[in-house]
């Protein structure tokens, strides 16, 4: 795989991770629980920092960071919809990430993808216990 590839995928990701911190930090503001509060915005933050380390990849193979995003889908204004739609883009996240290991041949990129899959599961897993308490 030529580094253009890479970066697309790489771009692919990156747009991810910015939805997802826009979502959840969105979120954060309106919860009225605070555990759920805070843990979203715990990992709003270690999205933020995903992004940092797929930019960093992306600049040093040539390529731009990407910021174009879908429109976003916060899950609605109750609890229960934000951790359902939160879930669920920690799911996507995940499915990427795998797909992403699979392909690429680099591996300074499969060593981060591999760091940031395993936070995104950790991420799924705390969503889902705040979940199973609403």
């Amino acid at each position: 795989m030529d580094d253009e590839e890479i970066v697309r995928l790489l771009n692919e990701a990156f747009i991810h991770e910015v939805e997802n911190t826009m979502v959840y930090v969105r979120n954060s503001f309106i919860m009225k629980e605070c555990d759920v509060s805070r843990i979203t915005e715990g990992i709003a933050v270690d999205e933020m920092r995903h992004m940092w380390w797929l930019a960093e990849l992306i600049t040093k193979r040539g390529g731009k960071p990407s910021m174009e995003h879908r429109v976003l889908d916060f899950g609605g204004d109750g609890l229960k919809g934000q951790l359902e739609r939160q879930i669920a883009l920690e799911t996507e996240a995940i499915e990427m990430y795998k797909r992403m290991i699979e392909l690429v041949n680099d591996p300074e990129v499969v060593g981060v993808a591999r760091h940031i899959l395993d936070e995104e599961r950790r991420h799924r897993k705390e969503f889902k216990e705040r979940l199973s308490g609403a």
